[in-house]
């Protein structure tokens, strides 16, 4: 195979994304394959601009494109001393002096943007952002206007197409008249790339006509994937051992989360209508806490048990079970288990304390008639008779004490020990051990605060269907957009368990930090994502682009395949385009 390299640049590359993805294809044509190298790309923040340097292999460019009077409308006020405007010289230099073969626009898309309203975007500030479609193009063709750039691809909304129509009829007039052939489409990058997500965008390509007479034609559309084919390859979320900060669950506001358990999946926060609220209450549902380790867990009959562990104790998890043979009125294994007067008693055997089963009884005689067993003496009344035989089983020899802090005998270590003690919110708490669990010392505590419908908190609410509903992760939006790919960094190949053990250590180590965007916030790393062209979607549109490209340097303008022209209006344009050439 002969060996053959393109070479793309970005303008607002952003993160990276589209350079990634560039950077991945392979297109090939015949006997000659080729592969895309990054030459640079240029943005103005510098967070971003660290992002793309770890994604796309090559330093970018810190750069303003801003007008100066677009500057002043966008944030209100004078550039800061030493600002100046882009030149094409500047272009030329971001790209290292070299003529990329293919350019991708990404320009910001807030003032086109569903998000934001229709009145917001006709404001200075929207206008000016919106302003750098046309402002890129134009720096793009005049820094290479002797040596034109090949392809082209420009990304956006796909409201730019009716809020900045009046910008796109200028681009598509500046291309003309640099030579090249455009097509205006929407296409679904998450179709393009076989996503987990649609992502509708608006895509003018266009091609060089004299440098690339071959059409120029579409991606393969490929079948979208479900979320949970995604999700499902990644650590459970919250897992930062295993996945860094990115994975940790956002904290939202306690109301937040009630929404977010009672909207039924698959909608949004309009089935909320269909719930009956009385008096400010929701009428047919509660929200119970449930304890994650099962503690004093009660199966019941027709569900499936846990794993069966060395202590499988009723305090330890969920081993109990709701037994529904036991017949009525028989009471079996009931320690300190009390008869009415007039039930029968159990079979009487060798061990017969209160504790050992039911072995006491309720009692409605007068205390003092008959010879009082297991009697209990009232704080404010008098004992019975001391006598020789005188324990719990043989008189009144037994006192209801309602003095708090009550000592057993000496050494008593479980009673002393504040096993399953809560600790009041204004009292101090003990040492706190090595082993401090709520089960062997005092542990809790009587929290007064409930959480406000405005804190914001973590934390798991069992929806009506049985799952967990809970924003994405910021790793997971990364993931949704082919940042990251799950089974390059969490799947293992079949190994021995001490060769397992020890990769799975050298891949904490690694993945700790294996995809952490520049900074620490998690709004800043989610609008990044948000900004970021897919690198799948990108790898296949560099694909196609390359594949022209071959075409094009092999003195072919046709080529059998299926697949259809970039839009067919486009086709019928390029055309033209052509015979217009080949009449000159």
């Amino acid at each position: 195979m002969l060996k053959r390299t393109l070479t793309h640049f970005h303008f607002c590359c952003g993160v990276g994304g589209g350079a990634k993805g560039f950077n991945r294809a392979k297109p090939k044509v015949g006997n000659v394959q080729a592969e895309w190298e990054c030459i640079g790309g240029i943005d103005v923040d510098p967070a971003g601009l660290r992002d793309f340097e770890r994604l796309s292999g090559v330093k970018g460019t810190l750069l303003d494109l801003f007008t100066r009077d677009q500057y002043i409308r966008f944030h209100g006020k004078e550039p800061p001393p030493g600002w100046r405007e882009a030149t094409p010289e500047d272009i030329r230099r971001a790209a290292g002096g070299r003529r990329p073969d293919a350019v991708f626009i990404s320009s910001p898309c807030k003032g086109a943007s569903g998000l934001l309203s229709e009145s917001m975007s006709l404001t200075p500030k929207y206008q000016a952002l919106n302003e750098l479609t046309l402002r890129c193009v134009w720096l793009m063709c005049e820094a290479w206007k002797d040596d034109p750039v090949l392809l082209i691809v420009f990304e956006n909304v796909p409201r730019l197409a009716t809020r900045g129509r009046h910008l796109l009829d200028q681009i598509n007039k500046l291309l003309n008249h640099y030579r090249y052939a455009v097509a205006e489409t929407t296409h679904d990058c998450g179709v393009i790339g076989g996503l987990a997500q649609s992502r509708k965008r608006f895509l003018l390509v266009a091609r060089h006509i004299e440098k690339v007479p071959p059409f120029l034609y579409e991606p393969e559309k490929k079948t979208l994937m479900s979320v949970g084919s995604v999700l499902g390859r990644m650590p459970m979320a919250g897992d930062m051992e295993a996945a860094g900060p990115m994975h940790r669950v956002p904290a939202l506001q306690w109301k937040t989360w009630v929404r977010l358990a009672l909207v039924d999946a698959g909608k949004d926060w309009r089935c909320l209508n269909d719930l009956v609220i009385e008096d400010g209450y929701l009428r047919d549902l509660v929200i119970v806490p449930q304890f994650r380790d099962g503690f004093l867990g009660v199966h019941d009959w027709n569900e499936t048990a846990g794993t069966v562990a060395a202590r499988s104790g009723p305090t330890s998890g969920k081993f109990s079970v709701a037994d529904p043979r036991a017949r009525a009125g028989a009471l079996q294994y009931q320690q300190y288990g009390v008869r009415r007067w007039d039930e029968t008693s159990g079979a009487v055997i060798g061990v017969k304390s209160p504790g050992q089963g039911t072995f006491s009884v309720a009692d409605p005689r007068d205390p003092g008639i008959g010879h009082a067993k297991y009697n209990v003496a009232q704080w404010d009344g008098t004992s019975r008779t001391v006598i020789a035989g005188s324990t719990t089983g043989q008189g009144a020899f037994a006192v209801q004490d309602p003095r708090p802090g009550m000592k057993r005998g000496k050494g008593d270590a479980y009673l002393t020990g504040g096993h399953y003690g809560v600790v009041d919110w204004n009292d101090q708490c003990g040492a706190v051990s090595a082993s401090a669990r709520q089960d062997n010392g005092r542990w809790s505590v009587a929290d007064p605060r409930m959480p406000g419908a405005n804190d914001r908190l973590t934390c798991v609410i069992e929806s009506l269907d049985g799952t967990w509903h809970r924003p994405f992760t910021t790793l997971e939006l990364a993931a949704l957009q082919s940042l990251i790919n799950p089974d390059e960094l969490w799947s293992a190949d079949p190994k021995t368990t001490h060769e397992i053990h020890v990769e799975q250590y050298v891949r904490k180590i690694e993945q700790a930090r294996f995809f952490e965007l520049d900074g620490a916030s998690d709004q800043a790393w989610r609008e990044r994502i948000g900004n970021a062209v897919p690198p799948d979607a990108a790898e296949a549109i560099g694909y196609v682009m390359g594949t022209t490209i071959l075409l094009a340097e092999a003195g072919e303008t046709f080529m059998l395949n299926s697949m259809p022209v970039w839009v067919q209006p486009a086709a019928i344009a390029l055309s033209v385009a052509q015979q217009e050439v080949d009449h000159v």
